[in-house]
């Protein structure tokens, strides 16, 4: 099966990724890490795409699908592939329809103030990259990390304007895949506030897993 993971950002498509993978025996494909590999391996597509984020511009879509179906014809993929922050676009979306046929684009729903509650809330250590949450997971001492005892942290990504900034982008750009799959017949979409067990067994249901 190829499965794209549609969701805003910190609604838990990494989290469900991995008990994804290991139930279907497919590899999770993120084009973040092809860009990373391509560039340190100074492969050729790695290196026109080194070119555009030096000059400060976004990697081109065409560059980017022509790593993903370097990507995809690899053995591992032979079963399929869950595909994780792409597309983000129509364009990219009409672009992936020419080198792979998807079979499902799976959709977590997560309300906006919800993600809010879940970024905001995060905090890092820098020194040893513990991370905690202050509802969820918080540290023993306020503010202090278990591990190292170092101080803890908010991310540049998790402050509330940048995550409101990049749920805005979201709902702009992406969350219009959800209407080009649904008109293909192959969106499902779940409930992605319940929980980390929930949310895997009601994508396990919907996936006929």
């Amino acid at each position: 099966m190829n499965l794209i993971l549609l969701g805003a950002p910190g609604a838990g498509k990494g989290t469900l990724a991995g008990p994804l993978i290991e139930k279907m025996g497919i590899p999770s494909v993120s084009t973040g890490n092809l860009l990373r590999e391509a560039i340190a391996n100074g492969t050729e597509l790695g290196i026109k795409a080194k070119q555009f984020m030096d000059a400060g511009q976004l990697v081109p879509d065409q560059l980017v699908i022509d790593m993903l179906k370097d990507r995809i014809a690899q053995p591992d993929c032979a079963k399929g592939f869950i595909l994780d922050g792409f597309p983000r676009t129509i364009p990219q979306a009409e672009a992936l329809d020419t080198i792979a046929k998807i079979d499902c684009a799976l959709s977590l729903e997560v309300p906006d103030e919800v993600i809010e509650g879940r970024m905001t809330g995060r905090r890092t250590c820098l020194k040893c990259g513990a991370t905690y949450h202050v509802e969820n997971n918080p540290p023993k001492v306020e503010g202090v990390c278990d591990v190292c005892g170092d101080a803890l942290t908010i991310r540049k990504d998790d402050k509330p304007e940048t995550v409101r900034a990049r749920l805005a982008t979201f709902h702009e750009q992406t969350e219009p895949l959800k209407d080009y799959y649904g008109a293909q017949g192959k969106l499902k979409s779940i409930d992605g506030t319940r929980g980390i067990e929930a949310t895997k067994a009601a994508a396990f249901k919907e996936l006929g897993l």
